[in-house]
């Protein structure tokens, strides 16, 4: 019997991740438990324990994270790399404790160096200082890839972790140029992925989720597809007197293209449309 724990089970990816697994990803001897917030306070040790304690995972998909848009992290610098740091610390030593079989944790492209050459890969992780926007929230994510490699090293844990693109699902907000390069995929995409990196993959070493290269867009292309989805017959305005943030990030997927050649991407105008479907009959109960 195997039970997948995954801690953030109520965000985005969480989400999408259950969804997978009932429409039938789900295999025998599996269970799986998705926890909120409201099941414990991770980045307190005493209650991350009591949850590993109750559920004893096999495995754990660590999606919980302090996390917030492009001013947040520049005015929270602290914040954002303390309760990271503190929360990641604790869900890997209790994996550690509990002999967990497997750990999958999320990190991002923002843990990339802000000067770097494209597209940028799994190696380049650690290659120079990240963008000093979001500098408090990418360093504390960086540790996860270095305690992967060590616990490896010094306990033979099996601890790995994702670099996910942007990820679509839930509306924005259009501050800054429009200009900005992304690359973004459907979240029911990430899901897969990630429920085949925690059966298959088995490497101390990230591996970056994304689509194509040629898929990159800008967030301009993202806004106006939004806005063909919804119908929206306004004028679309872009406040270029809030920050743009890192011009572009592009990320290679040649990795995970060699070990799962297979996978056929959801393309952009179709994600926007399943997101922008999804929060127009559920905008009644969405968080506000």
């Amino acid at each position: 019997m195997n039970l997948y724990l995954v801690t953030g089970g109520s965000g985005l990816v969480g989400s999408a991740i259950k969804a997978i697994v009932e429409k039938g990803e789900k295999v025998d001897g599996e269970t799986w438990v998705f926890l909120s917030s409201k099941d414990g306070d991770l980045t307190i040790r005493s209650e991350c324990d009591a949850i590993f304690v109750k559920h004893k995972p096999t495995h754990v998909i660590h999606l919980a994270a302090k996390v917030g848009g492009l001013f947040a992290n520049m005015s929270k610098k602290v914040e954002f790399y303390r309760e990271n740091i503190m929360m990641n610390d604790n869900v890997m030593e209790c994996c550690r404790i509990h002999k967990v079989e497997k750990l999958v944790s999320y990190l991002s492209t923002c843990v990339f160096p802000d000067k770097t050459t494209y597209p940028i890969d799994e190696t380049m992780l650690h290659s120079g200082p990240p963008h000093p926007s979001n500098e408090g929230y990418a360093y504390a994510k960086r540790m996860v890839d270095t305690m992967n490699r060590a616990y490896a090293e010094e306990y033979g844990c099996n601890f790995t972790s994702i670099i996910p693109t942007n990820i679509l699902c839930t509306p924005f907000t259009v501050w800054g140029s429009g200009t900005p390069l992304r690359q973004f995929m459907y979240s029911e995409d990430l899901a897969e992925l990630t429920i085949w990196v925690v059966r298959e993959y088995h490497s101390p070493e990230p591996i970056i989720v994304s689509v194509d290269e040629e898929s990159e867009v800008s967030i301009k292309d993202v806004a106006m597809a939004v806005v063909k989805a919804i119908d929206f017959q306004g004028e679309v305005v872009f406040d270029t007197s809030k920050a743009d943030g890192q011009f572009k990030k592009t990320a290679s997927n040649a990795k995970l293209r060699k070990l799962k050649p297979e996978h056929e991407f959801i393309g952009i105008e179709e994600g926007v449309k399943k997101a922008v479907d999804w929060f127009v009959k559920n905008y009644d109960q969405a968080r506000k």
